[in-house]
Parts: structure tokens; C-alpha cells; sequence
């Protein structure tokens, strides 16, 4: 009988599909950690979340705010010795943690995720209008009227528009999207 595989198995085979398996060449230098601008945001440091991975434990990796957090500047990237693409692996941590429907409930990162995913899923592009109205009371009433302001103004100089634009050959686009990406309910 097939045995299933441990987190970081199923981690590096996730990351090996873009360049190997990154996580057991990671040797603990820290710079990530000391180049990331958000990290003191984070609940574990880009260094830790690998050390979590390896040693098994999803629940802390999936419940905490750091993938959610990586601001996407590739710093911890571009100065790994080991030239592990840290940036990416937080991406794929995402992508795992919302095809596993685990990850902190309280944030907006992956509900804004997943309402991204299925706009894009409808027509082939992203309608940012389709997503405001469930996030423009985030910032309370100031926020709102802030975020009021900027779309009246894209809708004064036509750079919002009013319908969504769907793409030519829409069937073939979500063929392809969910050969490469979990979907599930997004389509």
C-alpha cells in the first residue's frame, strides 16, 4: 500500500516542478530573514518557515501569517547562497495552503485569492470592480470614502470599466489554468 508522503516530501515535490528541491540545500545562514523588510510582521522568519518544513510541521506553516505576509521583493532570493528561490516557495506555499484549505482565517490574503482566481477563472482577466465591494469597508469609513474617491475618478477618465471583458477561447484558457493550478471550486 502506498505510504503517503510527509509535508516536506509533498513541499519539494511542489518546488521541484520550478528548480529542484530548495529546501534541503537551505543551510541556516539567516540572510533571508535579515533582508526581508516585512519579517518583523511575521510569526516565522523566511529561514524558520524552512526549518518548519522540514521537520514536519504543516499546521504551524499553514497557520501562520508569514507566506500571507511575503511582500514578493525577492531580497531573500537574490542574497540565498544557496541560491534557493525563497520567493517562490512562499508561493507555493500559498497556492498548497489554499488547495488544502488551511491557512489563517482571519486574513484577507487568502480570501482575496481565492475571489481573484475564480474572476480570472470567469473570463480570462481580472475585474478589479467585481472584487471592491468585498473589501472597501476594510478601512472603515475613511477608507471607504478614499477608495470612493479613486473610483470615481477611474470612472471619470475610463480606466474602470463597467462589465467585465472576457477573453477569446475562454474554454481553453480554464483547461489550461487548471492543469497547472488546483482550481477546485474556482471554475
Amino acid at each position: 500500500m502506498a505510504r503517503k508522503p510527509s509535508f516536506s516530501t509533498e513541499i519539494a515535490n511542489l518546488l521541484y516542478a520550478m528548480e529542484g528541491s530548495p529546501i534541503n540545500s537551505c543551510i541556516q545562514c539567516g540572510l533571508c530573514s535579515g533582508t526581508c523588510p516585512v519579517e518583523k510582521f511575521m510569526d516565522y522568519s523566511p529561514r524558520e518557515i524552512i526549518e518548519l518544513i522540514r521537520a514536519g510541521f504543516r499546521n504551524e506553516v499553514l497557520s501562520s501569517n508569514t507566506i500571507w505576509y511575503c511582500s514578493s521583493c525577492y531580497h531573500c532570493t537574490a542574497r540565498c547562497p544557496c541560491n534557493i528561490n525563497i520567493t517562490d516557495m512562499m508561493y507555493a506555499l500559498k497556492r498548497y495552503s489554499l488547495w488544502k484549505n488551511l491557512f489563517p482565517k482571519d486574513m484577507i490574503g487568502p480570501d482575496f485569492s481565492r475571489r481573484f482566481l475564480k474572476a480570472v477563472m470567469a473570463g480570462g482577466r481580472s475585474y478589479e470592480p467585481g472584487l471592491a465591494p468585498s473589501y472597501i469597508f476594510k478601512g472603515g469609513f475613511t477608507g471607504f470614502l478614499n477608495e470612493l474617491q479613486t473610483g470615481l475618478n477611474l470612472l471619470v477618465k475610463g480606466r474602470l470599466p463597467l462589465t467585465p471583458a472576457k477573453i477569446d477561447r475562454i474554454e481553453n484558457f480554464r483547461r489550461m489554468i487548471k492543469k497547472i493550478i488546483p482550481v477546485g471550486e474556482a471554475s
